[in-house]
């Protein structure tokens, strides 16, 4: 099969074709790949509204495909992601009650502000009980799947403004300025492609999740092309998982604020630290397209990440080197990528996680695939008991090129054994012990 083929019009084999050769960076700018506005790539879809796209692109053979495997993973009960398909319940477990705490009031209040903007109907669109088999059906693509809760732009200003109040109440303030910039580089990918009817910064679905309370379990859901952010509290205690944010481009030659710099930094850094001995270890592939890859290991949408949408089950077994044989210096460097990939949350509630974090260090692994020194596109994870994190290179799907490049990046952060969606939490809260 020729890897230059279409799959959909969108997705080539290129970008899931094993190479003998590694798939080298250059110094063209993403402008290098735009399509041009009138060719066959972007013309059909230009004046569709969000529901006519998605009508038009679901006439696909592989999105079908696609679309029939994501709906056999929601239908699975929730388990949560493991290591070996044995959930680890301890690894949440607290010394403190789990109904110890309450939550933030200012977070209740600009939840009460959310539904005090919305009519009666639109009110009952939003809610859902808190254990809602709806939480799961969040997903990156443009087109719609699942319709959950309201849809940013069919709402007015005010009713917008009330739910990034909300957004912003629940997270730290440089975790809102990410996921807004986010939202905003979707608009600016809709405006190179000339289709702002199909990606702009309100193509996103809101719900609650739960009665907004200070002391019962409740959260809320914003998703759709490049952020998928599930925020749920408990007793006291803040889920921001699973998170996906992405870019296409993510690196935009000043015209907007790059994403992912200081996360991509830090983990070049780590990579070019590792000995020869290390480096063994740690890198797990040669190349992200590797022909050495198993079989399924590389998938026309997800390309190498393993966390994305309705992955809620998936075994990831660890792989790659355990951070326990990294000096203290590149430990100290894991940490802060993690760190970086928990942004979202608020303090204290984000020193609680890394603590977390640090106590299961021995059982913490980090793998690479591609060189270490920059040189080609990457994909790497940091994977314990209790995060797993990781960032991926892809080929284009509304820019040209087939090959993985920095300018399309997605990450995904989970809670494993059980936690996403704050699930492991409020199982405890309701039981009452921890």
């Amino acid at each position: 099969m020729s890897e230059d083929r279409d799959l959909d019009g969108f997705f080539s084999e290129a970008r899931v074709s094993a190479r003998d050769e590694a798939v080298s960076l250059d110094d063209r700018s993403f402008r290098d790949h735009l399509y041009p506005l009138d060719g066959d790539e972007l013309a059909p879809w230009r004046g569709m509204s969000y529901e006519e796209f998605t009508a038009a692109r679901q006439g696909n053979e592989f999105l079908q495909a696609l679309l029939r495997d994501w709906d056999a993973l929601y239908d699975e009960p929730f388990v949560g992601i493991t290591s070996d398909g044995i959930v680890r319940s301890e690894v949440w477990a607290d010394a403190a009650s789990a109904r110890s705490a309450s939550g933030d009031p200012a977070v209740v209040a600009a939840a009460e502000h959310v539904l005090a903007t919305l009519p009666d109907d639109l009110r009952e669109r939003v809610r859902y009980d808190v254990d809602a088999p709806d939480w799961r059906g969040w997903s990156n693509p443009e087109f719609v799947f699942h319709r959950n809760g309201l849809r940013l732009e069919d709402l007015s200003d005010r009713q917008v403004a009330a739910i990034l109040g909300l957004v912003e109440a629940s997270l730290s303030s440089e975790g809102f300025a990410q996921v807004r910039e986010a939202m905003a580089l979707n608009g600016y990918l809709g405006e190179l492609t000339g289709l702002p009817t199909i990606m702009n910064e309100r193509s996103y679905w809101f719900s609650l999740f739960g009665t907004p309370s200070a002391d019962e379990p409740w959260g809320w859901q914003l998703f759709g092309h490049h952020v998928a952010i599930n925020f749920a509290t408990v007793g006291g205690r803040d889920v921001i998982a699973p998170v996906f944010i992405g870019a296409e481009p993510a690196l935009s030659d000043g015209a907007r604020p790059p994403l992912f710099d200081d996360r991509e930094r830090l983990a070049l850094e780590l990579a070019g630290s590792l000995t020869p001995e290390q480096r063994a270890e740690a890198v797990v592939f040669a190349s992200v397209l590797d022909p050495a890859m198993p079989e399924g290991r590389l998938h026309p949408a997800d390309e190498r990440h393993v966390a994305g949408a309705f992955r809620d089950n998936r075994v990831v077994p660890s792989e790659g080197i355990a951070v326990s044989h990294l000096d203290a210096a590149q430990q100290a460097l894991v940490r802060r990528i993690v760190a970086d990939f928990l942004a979202l949350l608020r303090e204290p509630q984000r020193e609680a996680m890394l603590a977390r974090y640090d106590a299961h260090l021995d059982e913490t692994w980090f793998s690479w695939y591609g060189a270490t020194d920059g040189s080609e596109p990457v994909y790497f994870r940091i994977q314990s008991p209790v995060v797993i994190a990781e960032l991926d290179n892809h080929a284009g799907v509304w820019l040209a090129n087939r090959l993985p490049a920095r300018f399309h990046v997605h990450t995904t952060l989970r809670l494993p054994n059980g936690n996403d969606y704050g699930r492991a939490w409020i199982a405890q809260w309701r039981s009452g012990i921890s």
